[in-house]
């Protein structure tokens, strides 16, 4: 099954969080949040007044509450709007 969003839409895949600090401590599985970083999956035509300016494979900063976490085939992807990314990441 895959997932085509509709209109202003992007579909992105979080990145698993570090799990060691920079110091070397290891992080519990309880304590790790995810990343903010997120790989751009699918993304929507776009619409006149909210053009979609990524593409699949960008690396994209997103607002941590942003967005309708689903899973599917196992995977977990998020669906967001263009206007919840705040940054490409190169």
């Amino acid at each position: 099954m895959t997932l085509k969003p509709l209109s202003d839409h992007i579909v992105i895949q979080t990145m698993e969080a570090e799990q060691t600090t920079e110091s070397g401590i290891v992080l519990a599985t309880a304590t790790k949040e995810k990343s903010l970083i997120a790989t751009v999956v699918a993304a929507g035509p776009g619409t006149e007044e909210n053009p979609v300016t990524v593409k699949v494979g960008d690396q994209v900063l997103t607002d941590k509450y942003a967005g309708t976490e689903i899973k599917l085939d196992k995977e977990e992807y998020k669906v967001i709007r263009m206007s919840d990314i705040l940054a490409t990441v190169e």
